[in-house]
């Protein structure tokens, strides 16, 4: 197959390396895969001396026609069969592409986080009708495309998977460094959140409801004066560290590894990369009870799920884990499994390369 997918983003976010596992797991079993994204992403030079030809475009505004043009001409030089985008504006890039050029091309759109509207009539064309199909990560992304008209027999769910082999790749002379830096002594309770910023505040809030002194530790995000505020109404003994937004995936593996308990205090993850890789490294998480959350954790079995704004709950969960070291050690064991066997990398790349051989072959048929 020749295949392109396509980011107007390709920074530091889960989405980026879920495209990136997908885009060398299909070239490695001999396809041509092509990357079209932003020649400063990190995708691009995450890319750059893989398997993978990665293809500089600039996805500068919804109708950008000069990318237009420039995505028609690279399906016709390396006679594309399937272009695959992943984001809002290469979305657009991609349906425009095919209609205006009338490129005998499959357009399949992947959909990664929950959708919360589709701005109406025209948008809902160009998702709908100006695709084969859509991929949704989850089935909660399914269920939140369906709910605004898109039917659900045009989306084929296929969950974002995680490769076993990037949990060989701990430093734990770096791991011991972090350690030092942050302070954290034998017997600490290490609460870590891995995300950009979303309802980071929600945990904060909890915290005055939990009785063992902690430190919690947020990655992916900038100073946030509302945390500070938070504290000091609530005089709590609790200790926060914020690591900052720009920290490279395999390094904020490092952090993962000091954490007793993962906290993820969101409602827009399709399915999560940030929990498959606390779970993978055998830390018990807490999430909320929403969207691909739901998808990913069994609530008591393979982790704990709470109800979104109920800081109540999630303090809760977050003594029991605390207090019930034989819990943490189950969760941990039946979350590891969940994401290096369920939510394999190896599956994800199995299902993408049939959807898409299928979706090629009927075009050949008809």
């Amino acid at each position: 197959m020749n295949i392109l997918l396509l980011t107007h983003e390709g920074q530091l976010t889960g989405s980026t390396y879920s495209i990136s596992f997908l885009a060398q797991g299909l070239a490695a079993r001999g396809h041509r895969v092509y990357v079209g994204c932003p020649a400063g992403s990190i995708l691009y030079r995450m890319l750059r001396n893989s398997n993978v030809r990665c293809i500089a475009m600039r996805f500068r505004f919804k109708m950008d026609w000069a990318n237009i043009k420039h995505l028609g001409a690279v399906v016709h030089q390396h006679g594309i069969e399937l272009i695959n985008a992943q984001s809002s504006l290469d979305r657009y890039s991609s349906v425009f592409a095919r209609w205006l050029f009338h490129l005998d091309v499959k357009v399949i759109h992947t959909r990664r986080q929950m959708a919360l509207s589709m701005g109406g009539f025209l948008k809902n064309l160009i998702y709908y009708q100006g695709t084969d199909k859509i991929v949704a990560v989850s089935e909660a992304v399914k269920h939140s495309l369906v709910q605004l008209g898109i039917p659900a027999a045009h989306i084929k769910v296929i969950y974002n998977g995680t490769p076993a082999e990037k949990y060989t790749k701990i430093d734990e002379a770096l791991v011991a460094q972090l350690k030092m830096k942050l302070e954290i002594r034998a017997g600490d309770i290490v609460i870590g959140c891995c995300a950009r910023l979303k309802h980071q505040t929600q945990l904060i809030r909890a915290l005055q409801y939990v009785k063992t002194k902690v430190k919690v530790v947020f990655i992916g995000i900038e100073d946030q004066d509302e945390f500070w505020r938070i504290m000091a109404q609530s005089n709590m003994p609790h200790e926060i560290c914020l690591m900052g937004s720009d920290i490279p995936n395999q390094i904020a593996l490092n952090y993962i590894k000091l954490f007793t308990i993962k906290v993820l205090p969101s409602t827009t993850e399709g399915l999560s990369q940030s929990l498959l890789e606390a779970m993978a490294l055998g830390v018990p998480v807490i999430a909320t009870g929403y969207a691909g959350n739901l998808d990913l954790i069994r609530d008591g079995y393979n982790g704990l799920l709470f109800e979104h704004g109920n800081v109540a709950e999630l303090a809760q969960k977050i003594d029991l884990l605390i207090q019930e070291p034989a819990l943490r050690k189950r969760l941990s064991d039946e979350g590891k499994k969940t994401a290096l066997e369920d939510f394999s990398i190896q599956k994800t790349i199995d299902q993408y390369e049939e959807f898409f051989m299928e979706m090629i072959s009927n075009s050949v048929l008809t």
